[in-house]
């Protein structure tokens, strides 16, 4: 049977995986890209699938209620999938209430038009997309369950542990049906380069230096964004109404680690000496209130659902340093600016 899904936040690093892949499996699905295109919004991420006639891009921000209201009415939306989010630890720090903003009042104001416009809820989806930061942060020892309790550490997990806490009270007050799914690290394809891995394989690439926090002690667990997307599917599809799924990459790794990783595999790729790279490396003064350790265990979606990372994480970043040497020019629109021209230039007459 057929589907109208709003998806938001498509046009950003996440999203724009969930919904290549969704008009691509689904071609029965209408699927709605909603996005405000604000700098992680990039247009360019889904040239592929553009033109498909089961594929629409709605320009929207979802603090918009009537906007919001308008592009349920449209489309007939029948499904949601919230992924539109302000991410970035660093930019909670310094400006906390865009995250407010965005992440709690942004998430309510999408669960109300879903109440208003959708009239039996057991036909009907909210699949909310957060993090495990809203766990807090761990020592050396144990995992996030999804029953451990939430301890958010920063204005990012505290806005987002706010939007869950929302869901779930609309899943009891008002009986919507949602799914809740809190993700591990992700990194891949289409990463804005602010993040830790982009970031510095541009830099690599262009012999900058390579910024690590404090001495590069924390630990993370990463998932290679396409796996992310196979699970968001599977979950969609299969997951129980009133469940939350942890979704990890069961692969636990130093931030320096990692850094150095990519330094060597950057030096075998470009040609260089081994060792060069790795001089790149600058340590700075740690973030304030730099989590230790994020860890998941994603044992419940692997046994009731039988979701399990393809990848290894050695692999995901042979594929990823793969793609971005590729797509440099990509890259370049990116750092410089530019693919925030791109809405205007293939969509401004479709308006």
């Amino acid at each position: 049977m057929g589907k109208n899904i709003l998806i938001t936040g498509g046009a950003g690093f996440i999203g724009c995986h969930v919904v290549q892949l969704f008009v691509n499996k689904y071609p029965d699905y209408k699927i709605v890209n909603l996005d405000c295109l604000t700098y992680a919004g990039n247009l360019e991420n889904l040239k592929s699938i553009e033109d498909c006639p089961n594929y629409v891009f709605e320009k929207v921000d979802i603090l918009d209620e009537a906007e919001l209201k308008r592009v349920f009415e449209a489309h007939a939306i029948t499904d949601v999938i919230h992924l539109a989010a302000e991410s970035h630890v660093d930019r909670s720090i310094t400006d906390p209430l865009a995250f407010v903003k965005t992440n709690i009042i942004g998430t309510v104001n999408l669960l109300n038009t879903a109440k208003a416009y959708w009239k039996d809820y057991s036909e009907h989806l909210f699949y909310h997309v957060s993090t495990d930061e809203v766990y807090g942060s761990l020592d050396h020892g144990g995992f996030f369950l999804e029953t451990t309790p939430y301890d958010p550490q920063s204005p990012y997990s505290a806005s987002k542990a706010s939007s869950d806490h929302f869901v779930r009270a609309y899943a009891n007050t008002y009986k919507l049906k949602t799914v809740i799914t809190n993700c591990s690290n992700n990194y891949g394809p289409n990463q804005f380069p602010e993040k830790l891995i982009p970031l510095c394989i541009h830099n690599i690439r262009n012999n900058k230096p390579l910024p690590v926090y404090g001495k590069g002690e924390n630990i993370r667990d990463w998932l290679y964004v396409v796996d992310h997307a196979r699970a968001i599917d599977v979950v969609f599809h299969q997951g129980k109404a009133g469940e939350t799924y942890n979704i990890g990459g069961f692969n636990e790794w130093k931030n320096i680690d990692i850094v150095r990783l990519l330094c060597q595999k950057m030096d075998e790729k470009l040609g260089r000496a081994a060792g060069t790279s790795e001089q790149l490396i600058t340590f700075v003064k740690d973030r304030a209130g730099h989590d230790l350790r994020y860890a998941i265990d994603a044992s419940k979606i692997q046994s009731e659902l039988g979701w399990e990372p393809s990848l290894q994480f050695e692999e995901g970043i042979e594929k990823t340093i793969d793609w971005y040497l590729s797509n440099e020019s990509w890259l370049e629109n990116v750092t410089s600016g530019n693919y925030q021209k791109y809405y205007e230039a293939h969509y401004g007459d479709r308006s």
